[in-house]
């Protein structure tokens, strides 16, 4: 990978088998990335994010302004999300009843744990919900992908990633969804898992791959700007 500075912004540049420049701008911090076509010169994309400057600050800017998450103590009163939604933990001490977790009236997550559970196991009982929730969700939508995309899933698994939301072996028919998503909409889920599906037909994120996402998923990239960030194409 490639980097090149342009009014002192760092931009990281790929080059891969595509036929336009793709400018992407991510959270949380605004990385710049530009995807070009592999022929195309370093002078011609220096000159086209040049072009961009005031969108790429634009982008950013929102970025710096959104409200930061604090990191969480898991106790009652924070905001946790849920596909999409935001609700406000509500955390029960009790030794009445089995440890777990409940949404309550479309506005409170419910922890009950029992009496001086420590933040890790809080958080731990909280994971695990969501492990769970998100484990539900992904049958259907395979099931109902696999005779439109024409692949068929082996196996999924759900699991903690730190730079991907997805990822596929196409030998073993099986793919991995990060767990992460389950605070995600369910749309954002469902192009996530269609993505990682489409790589059974094509592994590399090349033309082939996009003609097949704009084939099965024709609105694919606003979701993709809904879940990673905001995107000039």
């Amino acid at each position: 990978m490639e980097k090149i500075i342009i009014n002192n912004i760092e931009i990281e540049l790929t080059k891969k088998n595509i036929k336009n420049l793709h400018l992407s701008v991510h959270p949380p911090d605004g990385r710049v990335k530009i995807s070009a076509p592999q022929y195309m010169d370093t002078d011609t994309i220096r000159l086209f994010a040049i072009s961009k400057l005031s969108w790429i600050r634009k982008q950013q800017k929102k970025f710096i302004n959104q409200e930061r998450q604090p990191e969480r103590e898991y106790v009652s009163g924070e905001s946790h999300y849920f596909l999409g939604q935001r609700y406000l933990l509500n955390v029960i001490y009790t030794n009445k009843r089995k440890q777990g977790v409940e949404i309550r009236n479309k506005k409170y997550i419910d922890l009950y744990v029992r009496e001086n559970t420590p933040k890790h196991l809080r958080e731990r009982v909280m994971t695990e919900w969501y492990r769970r929730e998100l484990k539900k969700l992904i049958p259907p939508i395979i099931a109902k992908w696999e005779p439109i995309i024409g692949v068929e899933v082996n196996e999924f698994g759900v699991k903690k990633m730190k730079t991907r939301w997805g990822s596929c072996n196409p030998k073993a028919k099986r793919i991995w969804l990060n767990l992460e998503l389950v605070k995600k909409s369910p749309t954002c889920i469902e192009y996530v898992v269609v993505h990682e599906m489409v790589h059974l037909l094509e592994k590399s994120h090349n033309e082939r791959f996009i003609a097949y996402m704009d084939k099965f998923l024709p609105n694919w990239r606003a979701i993709k700007a809904e879940l990673n960030g905001l995107i000039y194409e």
